[in-house]
C-alpha cells in the first residue's frame, strides 16, 4: 500500500458512550479534521466534537434578504415609479401590501439557494466519490457500530501517533484507509462537456415537447373538444332558428332566474307592514346583541354605529 496516499485512520467502537467519549478525547487533543459515523444520530455528538455552526445558514441569510430586498425594489419600481396607481386612496409605496410577496420570495430564495449549496458545493456532486465508500469500516458504522475518522490532512496527524491514540481510546480494528485513483484524479464533474450537453439536451427536449403539447397537440383532435363546443355564443348567428340569431327573445309571460321585480318599490312602509323580529325582546337578548355588536361591529363602525371605528386611520 506503498505507493497509495493515505486518506485517514478509523476505528470501531461497541457503544454510543464510547464513542461520545472517543470524540470529546479526539477534540480535546486538537484534531480538526475527524468524522464520526453512527448508524443513527447520537444526542449530545455536536457538543463532544465541539463542531462549529454549519455554514449553510449564512447562505440561507444572505440569499434571504438579497429575495426581500430583491422583491421590495421589483414592487416599488412597478407601483410607484414605472407604472403608478391609484388603489383605494392607498400611497403609491404601500408596505404592509408587499410584505407577503416578500415573505415568500425569502423563504423560496432562501431555500432553493441552501438546496443547491448543499448539493453542489459542499457534497460535490455529481461527483460522488469517497474514500470510506465501500470500505468494511463504513459498512460496519451504518450497521450496528460506532467510528472515528482521523484524516491525514490534520495538522497534529502522524501516522504511528494516531494509531497509539486510537488504541488508546479503546478502538477496534484501527485500519488505515487509502485514495483511490478515482478520487486523486477527480475533476468537479458539473463543468464536464458531457454533463453540461445532457443538461442542454434535456432543455431541448423539454422546451420542444412543452412547445408541441401547447401549440399543436391541443389544437388536434380529440384534444380540441374545449374549442369546438355545440353551443351558440353571445352575438352569433344560428342555423337552427328561423330569424338567424343565436340570441333569443324572453318569452312572454316569464321571468328570467332571480330577476323577480321587488313588490314594494317606492312603498318602503308597505314592505315592513309584515316584517316580524324572530328574536324575542327581552333584556337576555338586547344585552347578547349588544355584546355582539360590540364584538364583531365597533370595530369598523363604532360602538354607536357613527363610523368612529378604532380601525379608522390604522392603515395606510
Amino acid at each position: 500500500m506503498s505507493d497509495k496516499i493515505l486518506y485517514s485512520y478509523t476505528g470501531i467502537f461497541d457503544t454510543p458512550d464510547e464513542i461520545i467519549h472517543a470524540a470529546e478525547k479526539t477534540s480535546e487533543h486538537g484534531f480538526k479534521k475527524y468524522d464520526v459515523h453512527t448508524p443513527y444520530p447520537l444526542h449530545g455528538m455536536n457538543q463532544a466534537m465541539k463542531l462549529p455552526p454549519s455554514k449553510l445558514g449564512y447562505v440561507a441569510l444572505v440569499v434571504g434578504l438579497s429575495g426581500a430586498l430583491a422583491a421590495l425594489l421589483t414592487m416599488f419600481w412597478m407601483s410607484a415609479v414605472d407604472y403608478p396607481i391609484i388603489i383605494g386612496g392607498k400611497p403609491f409605496f404601500s408596505f404592509p401590501a408587499y410584505v407577503p410577496v416578500m415573505f415568500e420570495v425569502t423563504v423560496l430564495s432562501a431555500s432553493i439557494a441552501t438546496v443547491l449549496t448543499m448539493l453542489f458545493v459542499f457534497f460535490k456532486l455529481p461527483n460522488n466519490a469517497h474514500p470510506l465508500h465501500d470500505t468494511v469500516y463504513m459498512k460496519k458504522v451504518s450497521s450496528d457500530k460506532y467510528g472515528i475518522s482521523i484524516q491525514a490532512e490534520d495538522e497534529k496527524f502522524d501516522e504511528e501517533e494516531v494509531k497509539k491514540f486510537l488504541a488508546g481510546l479503546g478502538a477496534k480494528e484501527i485500519t488505515a484507509v487509502y485514495y483511490d485513483n478515482e478520487e486523486i484524479n477527480h475533476k468537479h464533474k458539473i463543468l464536464e462537456p458531457k454533463f453540461i450537453g445532457f443538461l442542454l439536451l434535456t432543455a431541448v427536449l423539454t422546451s420542444g415537447v412543452s412547445y408541441f403539447v401547447l401549440n399543436k397537440l391541443l389544437f388536434m383532435p380529440p384534444f380540441d373538444w374545449m374549442m369546438h363546443q355545440e353551443k351558440l355564443n353571445p352575438q352569433t348567428t344560428s342555423t337552427v332558428f328561423a330569424d338567424g340569431f343565436g340570441m333569443r327573445k324572453p318569452v312572454d309571460g316569464t321571468i328570467a332566474r332571480g330577476h323577480i321585480p321587488y313588490l314594494f318599490h317606492g312603498q318602503p312602509d308597505a314592505a315592513e307592514a309584515n316584517l316580524t323580529n324572530p328574536l324575542p325582546i327581552s333584556k337576555y337578548s338586547i344585552e347578547l346583541g349588544q355584546k355582539k355588536y360590540d364584538t364583531f361591529c365597533s370595530p369598523c363602525h363604532g360602538y354607536y354605529g357613527e363610523g368612529d371605528s378604532r380601525l379608522q386611520g390604522q392603515f395606510p
